[in-house]
């Protein structure tokens, strides 16, 4: 399987490709259907990564007609390593993007116009994969090995300022879990829905140690708009989040198969197998206590990430208000969150 690191150039490409054939965001255009003109808007959709289990609402609500039943013909647009989704969708050169919360912040605060509309994952699925071998039960135990993790995300920060991390290692994270195969005294950052499974199913062992249990739980896989489209076109982003949503909630809660196929067609490194477990994980990211996706979002989580931010000092103190980070109105009153 070729992994994260080896994805870069064929994510550029691909990035390259949509970008010279997508149309400007939000443009409209006229079919006829049963001798009816039908107005119609073109809308793109940009991806943080290749097309995985994190995106399947998406999918679903582009295959399963429910963007169609709104009036929009939806392009998503795949991402890869680094995608600037952020810079794209403050750009005004797509209509939506998918981002994590953290990062949306540390965007804000980069003079990007972008706001929140819907959280698909409401806990983070980041993690530190370990060997069941090492004995390492919780990330305060992280003692004696080599960790590949990244520089760039918060949550390594987060990491570094609230743990020991005696006599660990630090090294590049690559994207591939090739090390992590050969070396029990290994660990890596992953998503517990994607290289913990691959992990087993190359016949490791490894166990998945949950960032968020260190208090560090951003929302993920985020829908977002520029707020000039949230407050020009309201209605066009009501229509968008509401079919986004039935998506996520079908794509979760109902047959996955032919979603799981769709995108199996177009990141061919992602087997069916992977995405089928992975759905198995995501449900636990994504669903409430009552079994229902919402897609909701409180201010109370964004001011405690914007706290942690300022705190391991990627974010400086009162520059950025939590309220200005998202928006409510465009999920119903049963989703919304205090």
């Amino acid at each position: 399987m070729i992994h994260r690191f080896v994805l870069t150039l064929l994510s550029a490409s691909l990035l390259f490709l949509a970008s010279c054939s997508q149309k400007p965001a939000g443009t409209s255009s006229k079919l006829n259907s049963d001798d009816k003109t039908i107005q119609q808007q073109n809308i793109t959709l940009a991806l943080n990564w290749l097309p995985e289990a994190e995106h399947g609402g998406f999918y679903a609500a582009m295959l399963n007609g429910e963007y169609e039943k709104e009036g929009l013909v939806v392009e998503i647009l795949p991402g890869g390593p680094d995608s600037p989704v952020i810079q794209r969708v403050g750009a005004k050169r797509v209509t939506f993007g998918i981002s994590n919360a953290d990062r949306i912040v540390l965007g804000r605060a980069q003079d990007a116009r972008i706001v929140a509309l819907m959280a698909p994952l409401q806990h983070s699925p980041r993690c530190i994969m370990v060997h069941e071998e090492s004995g390492i039960e919780s990330l305060d135990q992280l003692q004696n090995l080599t960790l590949a993790m990244s520089d760039a995300p918060a949550f390594s920060h987060f990491l570094r300022e609230k743990l020991e991390l005696k006599k660990v290692q630090i090294v590049r994270y690559t994207g591939s879990i090739a090390h992590f195969l050969r070396d029990n005294n290994f660990a890596q950052q992953g998503y517990v829905f994607s290289e913990p499974i691959v992990a087993r199913r190359e016949g490791a062992r490894p166990k998945a140690l949950m960032v968020s249990e260190l208090g560090f739980n951003p929302y993920s896989s985020v829908l977002i708009a520029h707020e000039d489209l949230i407050n020009k076109q309201p209605e066009l982003v009501q229509r968008f989040v509401r079919a986004s949503v039935k998506g996520w909630s079908d794509y979760l809660l109902k047959d996955s198969a032919r979603i799981h196929s769709h995108i199996h067609s177009i990141n061919p490194e992602m087997p069916v197998e992977v995405l089928d477990e992975g759905l198995d994980a995501l449900k636990n990211l994504c669903l409430n206590e009552q079994n229902e996706f919402t897609g909701e979002m409180s201010s109370k989580r964004w001011l405690q990430l914007v706290e942690q931010l300022e705190q391991i000092k990627l974010l400086k103190a009162d520059s950025i208000k939590p309220q200005k980070l998202f928006t409510l109105q465009f999920l119903d009153n049963k989703q919304k969150a205090p």
